[in-house]
């Protein structure tokens, strides 16, 4: 099948990816050259595990191109997926400025276009925002209606940032919200070869699918946290009692998300969270507990930053500041405001990614750094040795595999504040504390 795909973002690079590597024709299409040019030499735009050499082997073979004319790629494909980003505005809401514009590009190509074209949006949004902004942005645009010159269909994506090529193949499951049973029939065709379960449902319930995932996963994140501080201080090793709870997959439905640590951040919880508390104040539905979530977080945040404090100690490391090990991505990254936090306190910290230094050269996240964190940038270091060297208190902020190693090699003098549990046994001289355990 030849596919257009807006937005060559996470979702957009790796979908783009691997439905090429299942012998599509794709053609990605972004308004940033830079993303435009980096495909069409073979690399990817974002640093995500296993992901560039399928852009490789895709565009050396003439399956992926990249583009920022979106006619062409309407033009010249049957298929087109929304895969722009839905940031949060500043009481909540989402920004849909991105899937609106996006929406109209294509409606406007469209009209060009006589045969039916099947547009899919993959972005997440909140219920309601395929029939009340796209369809009718697609139709005023093109002139045309939908499900009679054109198909509407929303599939919305299940991919973790650091596994996300593995999850295309692997994924939960596959759920496909149809304005006609033609539209999802076509889109179902991608999937063939995905051993998961598929769900065809309506737009609004598809819409609703994800937001209902990703909650759920803010909510286990801070209920795992706070049974961690509970266990804590009744001398319990948190770990040992949440290994036990997810054994029962039968009623607990999954292990994921349930290990207690630091606060959730990243490009989906927070947003998609702050999106649906706002539909529902807006429609009078009290949700308390949606609503103390956001509390708990920052009450984890809070806590991270107490255990450092406590040390006495003023030269900080902090290893690890995405999010998450395996991603450059530092949007709402909670280290990020640790980091800010203790920098505004007068401490002197040093900072070690492996990742984000590589964003510092190419990435979704090089603007981000250079032009909103310039004074964060500054204290990073390439070196995983000085930084050791360096520091009173190292904090470990994400879980990659490369601070595992680093105990052998710490004093009696210095102190460890694990916010992610790098290890379920710690053997060292220093003095070592997880934020739960």
């Amino acid at each position: 099948m030849r596919i257009s795909i807006f937005g060559l973002g996470y979702v957009g690079a790796v979908s783009a990816a691997c439905l090429a590597r299942e012998g599509h024709t794709v053609l990605g299409v972004d308004p940033d050259q830079v993303k435009v040019d980096l495909i069409n030499r073979g690399c990817s735009p974002i640093i995500e595990s296993d992901l560039e050499p399928i852009i490789k082997i895709g565009v050396d073979g003439g399956r992926i191109k990249a583009t920022s004319d979106p006619t062409h790629a309407v033009l010249n494909s049957d298929l087109s997926f929304i895969c722009v980003g839905t940031p949060s505005n500043g009481n909540g809401s989402l920004r849909l400025t991105f899937v609106e514009r996006v929406s109209r590009t294509i409606g406007e190509a469209l009209r060009e276009k006589e045969i039916y074209h099947v547009v899919v949006a993959r972005s997440t949004m909140l219920p309601g925002t395929v029939d009340n902004v796209i369809k009718p942005t697609l139709e005023e645009a093109s002139g045309k209606k939908a499900g009679q010159d054109f198909g509407l269909a929303v599939n919305p994506e299940f991919l973790r940032e650091s596994t996300a090529v593995y999850d295309f193949y692997n994924p939960p499951k596959t759920v496909i919200g149809e304005l006609y049973k033609k539209d999802g029939d076509l889109l179902a065709t991608l999937y063939k070869g995905i051993n998961a379960p598929m769900f065809r449902t309506s737009i609004r319930t598809a819409e609703m699918a994800k937001y209902t995932d990703n909650v759920f996963h803010a909510l286990k994140i801070t209920f795992g946290n706070e049974v961690g501080k509970i266990c804590k201080a009744l001398g319990i090793d948190s770990h040992e009692v949440m290994s036990i709870f997810c054994q029962d997959t039968k009623l607990n439905l999954s292990p994921y998300y349930l290990k207690p640590g630091f606060s959730f951040g990243g490009s989906c919880l927070p947003k998609d969270l702050r999106a649906l508390i706002y539909k529902a104040r807006s429609i009078d539905v009290d949700v308390p507990v949606l609503n103390a979530i956001f509390q708990s977080n920052k009450s984890q945040l809070e806590q991270g930053l107490r255990l450092i404090m406590a040390k006495g100690k003023k030269r900080i490391g902090v290893l690890g500041f995405a999010f998450k090990a395996g991603t450059d991505d530092l949007r709402e990254s909670p280290m990020v405001e640790l980091i800010e936090t203790l920098l505004g306190k007068g401490y002197d910290l040093k900072i070690y990614d492996r990742n984000v230094n590589l964003a510092r050269l190419r990435g979704a996240n090089k603007d981000f750094i250079e032009n909103r964190i310039p004074h964060i940038s500054k204290l990073m270091m390439n070196n995983l040795e000085e930084i050791i060297y360096h520091s009173e208190v190292l904090v470990i902020g994400n879980k990659s595999d490369e601070f595992v190693n680093i105990f052998k090699e710490l004093t009696p003098d210095q102190h460890v504040i694990d916010l992610v549990r790098i290890a379920e046994s710690i053997e060292t001289e220093a003095e070592y504390e997880g934020i739960c355990w």
